[in-house]
């Protein structure tokens, strides 16, 4: 009994050593050698070695039984099951370890998923690893990637790229110091920042995540990315090339290449096809003009659209719109910017400020000539309010109204229709209050000096009234309609959103 329990222990611990050993199948020649006082045998034509799932073809080969390892020259081809082949011009492989050295015109190929290309390859078949480390090439049916140095998981697919990393595509480039790719699921992860270029010259750069190949989606951690009109930067990068739409979440920033424009917000999608980019939360905008004053600008939405055609080029601002700029501020439920005529439209009930005057209007549209306000359309319901030093309201109102600048300063403007008007008389000189005219008119022009008003010119039977200072009560101090809205006048500050770091609530939503 006890000598058949032994037999069963010894047997497949025979078995092991047996499987470790490295075995000479075939070779048509077999000679003797010696080589540093350690004997090998030379073997010559149709070599073939075996170790377990490894085959090893050769042309010839020196073989070393001591230490279980072999020399292959001329045609190497080691094969590993049914799933890897490996070819090159010589070889060294050391059975106890596992470990095959490849040199010269170096072939690995992984069966229907990649092939890879080298001239010094380490293949460690216990881990089942491949290592190139005086560069590669991995094709596979989408991506050729190129690196200095790498290593491919046969059991994961999963290859690592170091140093000198280049991506070819159909659609794109990539180049990088260190990025992995799964060769099944052809999917790239991003390590460390990587500068992708498509087919367009579209141009991006990412600090981290993935990018499928197949499906042309990613999802990516902090990065910029790049069109031919915009920039678009974030914490946060979605991108869907085959749809061809971009979303940016995080301090996202949206900068115009043809204009000096760039637009903040906490979300930014982006449709690459119709050319449309609209900015959520917090979203707001900045505008240099070429004498170096910006015009901001925010809102609940901004969208920009953009075309081929200049005059189909627009930005829009949505809900709650603040603007501010050294010479103007202004609010309105909506904006509308027209790039071609540089063009501002302020739609329901906007109020505008110029220094001591106050603009509202059902609509306002406000022309920009040489970086500044030239003209200001006032429709329906238009009704102007002038500040003077002694803080006097001088109102003007009518169905239409047109504003004029010079020098950014409001230089005269022009009642169209129903025009009613109350102006307060200073003694040039002292400056005394004097009196109240009050005119109705059906068409008013007013101008200004130093943006306070200096004369009025009144056309088509005006009838006028001056009330001395005495007879004055409060009640006819205001025309119907009157509202100063000082209070609600934007500053800076108002409008500029600060960028804030991530909150850990906020980064848990933009993982």
């Amino acid at each position: 009994m006890r000598l058949i329990i032994l037999v069963f222990f010894v047997l497949p611990a025979g078995l092991v050593v047996a499987q470790s050993k490295v075995n000479l199948k075939q070779a048509d020649q077999l000679k003797g050698g010696l080589k540093d006082g350690e004997r090998y045998d030379r073997v010559l034509g149709n070599v073939i070695f075996i170790q377990n799932r490894t085959t090893i073809y050769c042309d010839s080969a020196h073989f070393y039984r001591a230490r279980n390892s072999v020399e292959a020259f001329g045609q190497v081809r080691i094969t590993e099951g049914d799933s890897v082949t490996i070819t090159a011009a010589r070889a060294e492989y050391d059975g106890d370890k596992r470990v095959a050295r490849l040199r010269r015109n170096v072939v690995f190929t992984k069966l229907a998923t990649a092939t890879l290309y080298t001239d010094f390859l380490d293949f460690d078949r216990e881990r089942n690893e491949a290592y190139y480390f005086n560069n590669g090439r991995l094709v596979d049916s989408i991506n050729v990637l190129t690196s200095n140095k790498g290593y491919y998981d046969v059991n994961s697919n999963m290859a690592s790229f170091k140093r000198n990393v280049h991506v070819k595509n159909p659609d794109y480039t990539m180049t990088s110091d260190s990025l992995q790719y799964n060769s099944r699921t052809k999917i790239i992860y991003f390590r460390t920042e990587t500068t992708v270029i498509d087919k367009d010259n579209n141009k991006a750069i990412y600090e981290g995540g993935e990018y499928d190949t197949r499906t042309k989606q990613s999802d990516l951690k902090k990065g910029q990315a790049e069109t031919k009109a915009y920039t678009l930067s974030g914490i946060k990068i979605s991108l869907d090339d085959a749809r061809k739409f971009y979303r940016v979440k995080g301090n996202a920033v949206m900068t115009s290449k043809e204009e000096n424009l760039t637009i903040y917000g906490d979300d930014v999608v982006y449709d690459r096809q119709r050319n449309i980019g609209k900015v959520y939360g917090n979203a707001w905008m900045a505008k240099v003009t070429d004498e170096g004053d910006t015009l901001f600008l925010s809102a609940d939405t901004l969208v920009s659209i953009d075309h081929q055609e200049p005059a189909k080029k627009r930005l829009l601002a949505y809900r709650n719109v603040k603007i501010f700029k050294t010479d103007l501020q202004g609010l309105a439920d909506s904006v509308e910017y027209r790039q071609a005529d540089s063009t501002l439209i302020f739609y329901r009930n906007p109020v505008l400020w110029t220094e001591g005057n106050q603009m509202v209007a059902d609509t306002i549209t406000m022309l920009i000539e040489n970086n500044t306000i030239s003209r200001m359309f006032m429709v329906f319901n238009a009704f102007i309010i002038s500040v003077d030093t002694l803080k006097n309201y001088n109102q003007m109102k009518g169905r239409r109204m047109t504003a004029y600048f010079k020098n950014k300063q409001l230089d005269r403007v022009v009642v169209d229709g129903n025009g009613e008007s109350i102006f307060f008389a200073l003694e040039d000189r002292t400056n005394v209050f004097m009196g109240m005219n009050k005119i109705i008119c059906s068409n008013i022009t007013i101008r200004f000096l130093n943006g306070v008003v200096n004369n009025i010119s009144f056309y088509v039977k005006p009838e006028a009234e001056f009330i001395p200072p005495h007879e004055l009560v409060k009640d006819k101090t205001r025309l119907k309609g009157f509202v100063w809205k000082e209070e609600s006048r934007p500053a800076k500050y108002d409008v500029v959103k600060s960028q804030q770091p991530p909150t850990e609530r906020n980064k848990r939503l933009l993982r």
